[in-house]
């Protein structure tokens, strides 16, 4: 399988792809770097702009520009489509972190525009679970009940909205959920193990396919998995970095599969990690909802 490096950017950590209809871009955000990019591949141009915070996820606002889930709480950017070199941001809602040294991490929208995203300590060696699941919808960010998380990871949803799935991606848990999830109340329920561990790796973002198939990354190991709705490992695509964080279906017809990656301080000078990659797996995307507020 042809696995093709886009642009020659290199993040630290390289997270929350997601793929913009209308301006036919790739947007993510740089955590440490505290910068959100945005490539385009009908030039290959690639700019950043910088953010106040570190931001651990984004979401499309269905009125223009992005919502940014940071170390804090949620802020809103005015959208970046010129070539300016700054634009505008504030914070909308404020968290009340159960600890010290805490960020936003992992998160999406729901298929109805609700934005959903998990909070870590960011010492991820001091193990402590209290991370806690967030939904902002209707100008308020409310706590889900889930938390004692570590590491919340790996939040997407079914083609109908029906399964949410999250994991944490903490070495001691490395277990990936599906909850039964109420699309009108916007509500998480039922939970059950859907993948107990990976076959190398520990799970890190995903994405849904057209077919409700379920592709994780396996952070450490260089993997990218595709499981089916009924948690039967279906495929694995060895990648050229070891640390792939997310992936996101994109381009024209979604059927392009991007993959950020994470850059650790250890890396040699040449090395490619934290680069953006893309492939054809040959199955198409959903395209990602716009939060509705």
């Amino acid at each position: 399988m042809n696995i093709e490096r886009i642009g020659d950017m290199r993040c630290g950590v390289g997270e929350s792809p997601v793929w913009h209809p209308v301006e036919q871009a790739l947007f993510w955000t740089d955590i440490p770097g505290r910068a959100l990019w945005r490539w385009r591949p009908s030039d290959n141009s690639a700019r950043h702009w910088p953010l106040p915070e570190q931001a651990g996820c984004i979401a499309m606002r269905r009125d223009g520009g992005w919502l940014l889930a940071m170390e804090n709480g949620i802020h809103v950017v005015s959208a970046p489509s010129s070539d300016a070199i700054a634009f505008a941001s504030a914070q909308i809602a404020v968290v009340r972190h159960k600890a010290a040294g805490m960020r936003f991490n992992d998160g999406r929208c729901d298929r109805q525009g609700r934005f959903w995203a998990g909070t870590m300590v960011q010492d991820m060696s001091l193990a402590q679970p209290a991370g806690q699941l967030y939904c902002y919808s209707s100008g308020k960010l409310t706590a889900s009940g889930i938390g004692q998380l570590i590491t919340p990871n790996g939040m997407a949803f079914s083609p109908d909205g029906k399964t949410m799935y999250l994991s944490d991606s903490h070495p001691s848990r490395k277990t990936v959920w599906a909850y039964d999830y109420d699309v009108d109340a916007g509500r998480p329920g039922a939970r059950r193990v859907f993948i107990e561990a990976l076959p190398e790796g520990r799970p890190d973002g995903a994405a849904v396919d057209a077919d409700g198939c379920y592709w994780i990354c396996g952070n450490d190991a260089g993997m990218l998995y595709r499981y089916t709705p009924d948690g039967r490992l279906d495929r694995s695509i060895r990648l050229p970095v070891a640390k792939p964080a997310m992936c996101a279906f994109g381009g024209a017809r979604l059927d392009t599969l991007f993959i950020t990656t994470i850059r650790l301080p250890s890396c040699a000078p040449d090395a490619p990690d934290g680069a953006v990659y893309a492939l054809n797996p040959g199955v198409g995307g959903l395209e990602e909802p716009a939060c509705a507020d």
